[in-house]
């Protein structure tokens, strides 16, 4: 589970750094560096269940605001949303944004699922 752990964190670590031409970077920089933070902590045996509570809670939250988008884009049929890097249409940056929260909460719910297990 170590090397899982610092791999995450190093992913996660470059996930924020590359927000640098996002709409909303220090929002997205701040989450992704606290999934970080989560599994670097983890990593060395030293998980801190405020973090990934705070991270998990979070993350929820702020997905269940673009679930309705999320919802749109299957109504439509799914277009795809990786055609291009940049978002030509609403659609594509939210249901990015969703599946990006998705996985920082499946990240964090799976740290909150190991402490409990401890």
């Amino acid at each position: 589970m170590k090397v899982l752990n610092l791999v995450l964190a190093i992913l996660f670590v470059l996930f924020a750094a590359v927000q640098y031409n996002d709409p909303d970077p220090w929002a997205w920089a701040a989450l992704y560096l606290l999934v970080a933070v989560a599994c670097g902590m983890a990593a060395f045996g030293k998980s801190n269940k405020f973090v990934v509570i705070l991270g998990l809670g979070v993350s929820i939250i702020w997905m269940l605001t673009l679930l309705p988008d999320f919802i749109h884009w299957i109504q439509m049929g799914m277009p795809t949303i990786v055609a291009t890097m940049k978002a030509e249409a609403p659609h594509i940056e939210l249901t990015r944004e969703f599946l990006g929260l998705l996985v920082c909460t499946l990240v964090f719910g799976w740290q909150w699922y190991r402490l409990r297990k401890r």
